[in-house]
């Protein structure tokens, strides 16, 4: 695998009306682009991911995986507003010699967009052989494909939506009210909001699981014993919440994940369009459309959606413990489902 940095100079006009003087992309490569070009695999990753797949989709990407880079050319961006590598809230803004911090704009799902359209010009490609994403992923992967019709071949997105729902709107919300809470947010260094980061990751634990997953994992106390006063015991739920929120907190920053969540709440396909249906209907890639049965965040009532609305769109049901997190955990079925779909099974 490859890391790249692409660079653009330029004036980019954002869909705020806002121009931010160039940006610049963080992204990695694995596998050979073959000759007739037709091997090009783009991957999207999800809000907290990197552009390294191999390491978060592990079962799915790499040497002996479904998506092999001896067989495919892989590519994945680090989105704008994240922390591994693409312009974020803590690089500095060329118009002012200062870090962003509070004042990062704004990228919405149809800017990242637009920026990584930028890239793959840079990078000479025409054609797509299949584009995959998840999540906010599934976002990007969606408007990119209404974007450019021609581009993709053939588009999977997965527990993903065509416009965010005030249901998952409300969850984000609820996070960043976490992280203005903090009493450090108001303050311009790296670590600001940090502890309120912690509790926002626990909220979206929340919903990226079910009541079952923690039913079947999360059951008991960590250190109860018959000796132990009730007062004393410390339940297993409780613990594992603190353990996701310290987690986070040492590989990401509350900037980003602020700012990220305010994008996936922009995604709306058919913002300045005729409407979303017809935005939907206007894809020409072939689709296979995936919902997890048990996902609250991204139900899969939304997937059907996407999937009636493209023509010919195929749809999907996956059975996962995991909620949303299926996406990221139920790789082997996800594989054998899209091996069918291009087989055309």
């Amino acid at each position: 695998m490859t890391n790249q940095l692409y660079k653009y100079d330029n004036d980019f006009l954002l869909e705020s009306g806002k121009k931010i003087k160039g940006f610049h992309l963080a992204y990695s490569t694995s596998g050979t682009i073959n000759a007739e070009k037709s091997n090009i695999i783009w991957i999207f990753h999800a809000l907290s991911a990197n552009s390294n797949a191999q390491e978060w989709w592990h079962g799915l990407v790499g040497v002996d995986q479904f998506f092999n880079p001896e067989k495919y050319f892989i590519i994945c961006v680090n989105m704008p507003g994240s922390c591994y590598g693409s312009i974020g809230p803590l690089d500095f803004n060329q118009a002012t010699g200062e870090q962003y911090y509070h004042d990062f704009p704004l990228f919405t799902t149809r800017d990242m967009v637009t920026a990584y359209k930028l890239l793959q010009e840079h990078l000479a490609i025409t054609k797509i052989h299949l584009g995959i994403g998840g999540s906010m992923g599934g976002q990007q992967l969606l408007e990119w494909a209404i974007l450019d019709p021609l581009l993709f071949e053939h588009i999977v997105p997965i527990a993903t939506n065509a416009v965010h729902s005030p249901w998952g709107i409300a969850f984000n919300a609820s996070q960043r009210m976490c992280i203005e809470a903090d009493n450090s947010w108001k303050l311009k260094k790296a670590d600001a909001g940090i502890d309120g980061m912690k509790v926002a990751r626990s909220i979206a634990l929340l919903s990226y699981r079910n009541y079952h997953t923690y039913n079947e994992a999360q059951q008991g106390a960590t250190s109860e014993t018959k000796n132990n006063p009730i007062d004393e015991v410390v339940f297993r739920a409780e613990t594992y919440q603190q353990y996701q929120g310290e987690k986070m907190a040492r590989r990401f920053n509350a900037f980003s994940y602020y700012f990220l969540s305010k994008t996936m709440d922009t995604h709306n396909v058919g913002r300045n369009r005729a409407s979303v249906e017809e935005a939907l209907n206007s894809i020409q890639a072939k689709c296979l459309v995936i919902g997890i049965e048990s996902d609250i965040l991204f139900p899969p009532s939304e997937q059907r959606f996407i999937a009636e609305h493209i023509p010919e769109a195929r749809f999907e049901i996956i059975k996962s413990l995991f909620g949303h997190d299926g996406f990221l955990l139920e790789y082997e079925e996800i594989g054998k489902v899209i091996q069918r779909f291009l087989n055309g099974l």
